[in-house]
């Protein structure tokens, strides 16, 4: 049976994209019309299939995804259901950093902001959909019951946009398909003692006979996180030979549940015409507990020195969030011939959140200081798609759209010190109000020349419009950008599994709104007096502010690549990029002379500093042992290696890099199922190393290495039950940050961490 599934499945392979599609819509008539992308990873689970199970429908549906990812002139890889719920993940962002050039920030095992080549913090889009969420929204916070598929793009496209200078990373949630089908998911994990326990039902159905059908996923949640927390902060004063060291030793506690609501409902009126409807819901609740002792070995009461007396020996502070977010997306795709398609895409949200931080600080045993804030926040939203596809008798595929999106935030902050307003704000206020209007339109051809060569190219213009009002601090910030973009394929020959990619594309990263709109805060352990201005701070806690004036970032790159798709199925692949990006952004600390306060305080705030560039290497080897070893067992390997190097200009140091950029990461993963029992399991090694980057010229920065092991095993009762069991995070390490400022007043060194944990997860999988 296996032999023959893989020459079923190497014949299938070497069929062409148009002979793939159409044996795909007639072995499986119940898929969604409109699904862009099956499960990628479905053969390994038809290797070893039950013999009454479909065997062509499931061998089809991964030669088709295999497929995509092959045929696709803009580098793209797919990301289906069964390797997202392999390793039984709490997070997207865990299930992506095994994946080839993509890292997460955070603690090992715990997820963080995405960064597709070591560059987050806008660099990487991440859209849900194919649309932007509003800020302060997690993709985390998205389970990952929910997801489809993950779909990611190394080098930007006219139609997804050009927001992208490190590439695109597009999280698709559950598709409807037209076969009754009820899925529940009840998990158990646990990590340090603290429980985080979760429940899933999925609902498919058809709705009618002509294409109808719905897809309704809820998902209720509890996660619970049990922290210790330790830092130091050694301060030595060149002028005085006077050396203070601060320690800080805590705990911290934090617990959050979230109901999680996602549908699909597809009609078809006519024969000619698709609508699709998504509701997205989500409700998020948390609070978080933190306490901590702090010691200091030494202080000076002298005005001119910068080491000054701290006013609390220890603080504890209790904070209280909810949010609730809900959006509507909807689709009519009208079909005029079989070359002629017109999608329309309206779609539109509102998210708000509060929340309320109460923190107490005490000396020798009594009240010093109370400061309360709170936050209120709404953000409203709509987006508007408009996209023409024609393809022409000459092999050409020509699309072209419109877009338009807004974004209108509303944001209250009240804070109050010893149950007083700080008066040394009040020319701030307490109110933002920001609109952020972006506009797009594109054209884009893809066409073959031959057999052999495929072609894309594309043109996007798009403009974007901040206006911002508070008290005394108004913002209107606007920026066009037009980026060409280039794609071409190449293979060997026309039957070739080896071929060659390259890419030339201009891209661009915008500023976040928050960057620009920002009101100043004031560095909580250097507080101002109740009556008056602030005093000094020193370098180490700044203040925080915005700025109106940021740039747009703009980035030039090339993508070389070569790719061979073996007979039993994987994927070998060799990836290099390079890109130059003009006008960076990054947060500058700097003595200033500010309105709130007496004397000059440090300031941390966004600025364009100059250019950078940046260049790596990305491999990647998918494939099955034995197709190189004769007598080895049938073991799926996935394996990858990402290299990183760049370099900022007008930042003086042997590692002035871009920010929180590893020099590396790779993943080394096995996966096996058994012949002679229902168990299949595996296991996956992800490293990241130790980086040390020069921020400033003042300012060095390091982070420890990460090393995460993780493993899991699933026994399959029958076709409707399983059981999942996986750890997250074996053999964990410390984690640590730390950074060296250099002033002229003084040398600061600080460091920060503490343990990060195994996680352990029981999964049952009921299917009915």
């Amino acid at each position: 049976m296996a032999l023959a599934l893989c020459a079923a499945s190497a014949a299938r392979a070497d069929a062409t994209p148009q002979q793939d599609d159409t044996k795909q819509q007639q072995a499986d008539p119940q898929k969604s019309p409109d699904q862009k992308a099956p499960d990628k990873t479905a053969p390994d689970k038809a290797r070893h299939v039950r013999p009454d199970a479909k065997l062509d429908r499931v061998v089809i549906e991964g030669a088709s995804d295999e497929s995509l990812r092959r045929t696709s002139t803009a580098a793209k890889i797919i990301v289906g259901r069964e390797e997202i719920e392999r390793y039984g993940d709490t997070t997207i962002g865990e299930t992506l950093k095994r994946l080839p050039g993509i890292t997460t920030g955070g603690r090992p095992g715990r997820g963080g902001d995405i960064r597709m080549r070591g560059m987050g913090n806008g660099y990487t889009q991440v859209l849900v959909n194919g649309e932007r969420m509003p800020p302060g929204f997690s993709i985390d916070q998205i389970p990952p019951d929910q997801v489809e598929r993950i779909e990611i793009l190394r080098a930007p496209t006219a139609e997804y946009g050009a927001r992208a200078i490190a590439g695109t990373i597009n999280i698709v949630l559950r598709e409807a398909l037209q076969k009754r089908l009820n899925e529940w998911r009840l998990i158990e994990s646990q990590e340090h003692g603290s429980r985080r326990p979760s429940v899933s039902w999925t609902r498919n159905d058809k709705l009618d006979d002509h294409g109808g059908a719905y897809n309704l996923t809820i998902n209720a949640m509890r996660n619970e996180h049990n922290d210790d927390v330790a830092s130091t902060a050694l301060t030595y004063q060149p002028a005085t030979n006077q050396t203070s060291l601060v320690t800080n030793t805590g705990h911290n506690n934090a617990a959050s549940q979230g109901l999680h609501v996602t549908g699909r409902i597809q009609l078809r009126p006519t024969a000619d015409d698709t609508l699709t409807f998504q509701p997205f819901i989500v409700l998020n609740s948390g609070t978080t507990q933190n306490a901590f002792v702090q010691t200091q070995s030494f202080c000076s009461t002298d005005p001119a020195s910068v080491i000054h007396c701290l006013g609390y020996d220890h603080a504890g502070t209790v904070t209280k969030s909810h949010s609730e977010m809900a959006r509507l997306m909807g689709q009519w795709q009208h079909r005029f011939d079989a070359d002629t398609k017109l999608e329309l895409h309206l779609g539109g949200g509102w998210m708000g959140s509060e929340s309320h931080a109460f923190r107490q600080e005490f000396l020798d045993g009594a009240v010093s200081r109370t400061q309360d804030d709170a936050i209120a926040s709404t953000h409203d939203s709509w987006n508007f798609t408009g996209k023409f596809s024609h393809n022409l008798g000459n092999d050409h595929s020509l699309v072209a759209g419109v877009e338009a999106e807004n974004q209108s935030l509303n944001q209250d902050h009240v804070t109050l010190q010893d149950g007083l307003p700080r008066p040394a704000l009040a020319s701030f206020g307490d109110n933002i109000d920001a609109t952020e209007l972006r506009t797009a339109v594109y054209a884009q051809d893809e066409w073959t020349v031959g057999k052999q060569w495929a072609f894309y190219a594309g043109m996007r213009g798009e403009g974007v419009a901040t206006k911002s009002t508070a008290n005394s601090y108004d913002v209107d910030n606007r920026s066009v950008v037009w980026t060409p973009l280039l794609h071409a394929l190449w293979k060997f020959d026309e039957n070739s599994r080896d071929q060659l990619r390259a890419s030339l594309t201009r891209s661009y990263r915008s500023p976040p709104l928050q960057s620009l709109v920002s009101l100043p805060g004031i560095n909580s352990q250097y507080p101002c007096p109740d009556n008056g201005l602030c005093g000094a701070n020193v370098v180490n806690a700044p203040d925080q502010m915005g700025n109106p004036q940021l740039k747009p970032e703009l980035a030039r790159g090339l993508e070389v690549a070569y790719e061979d798709y073996p007979t039993l199925g994987g994927v070998l692949s060799a990836n290099a990029f390079y890109r130059h990006i003009e006008n960076l952004i990054r947060t500058v600390t700097q003595l200033e002379t500010v309105s709130w306060a007496s004397v000059p305080r440090w300031v941390a705030q966004p600025q364009n500093i100059g250019d950078a560039t940046t260049y790596g290497l990305e491999l990647e080897a998918k494939f099955r042992l034995d197709q190189y070893w004769d007598g080895a067992p049938p073991i799926d390997l996935r394996n990858n290696i990402s290299l990183f190097h760049s370099h900022v200009d007008g930042i003086i140091g042997p590692r002035a890099t871009l920010d929180n950029q590893p020099r590396g990461v790779g993943n080394i993963g096995f996966d096996y199922r058994m012949r002679s029992m229902p168990l299949s399991f595996g296991g996956n090694f992800n490293y990241t190393p130790a980086q040390t980057i020069q921020q400033t010229n003042i300012q060095i920065a390091t982070n420890s290495k990460k090393r995460v092991y993780d493993a899991y095993a699933l026994w399959t009762f029958n076709p409707s039950v399983a059981m999942r069991l996986s750890a997250n995070n074996l053999a964990p390490l410390d984690y640590a940050t730390g950074s060296i400022i250099t002033t002229d007043q003084a040398i600061v060194t600080t460091n920060s961490g503490g343990r990060s944990f195994t996680t352990w997860t029981v999964r049952l999988e009921i299917k009915t």
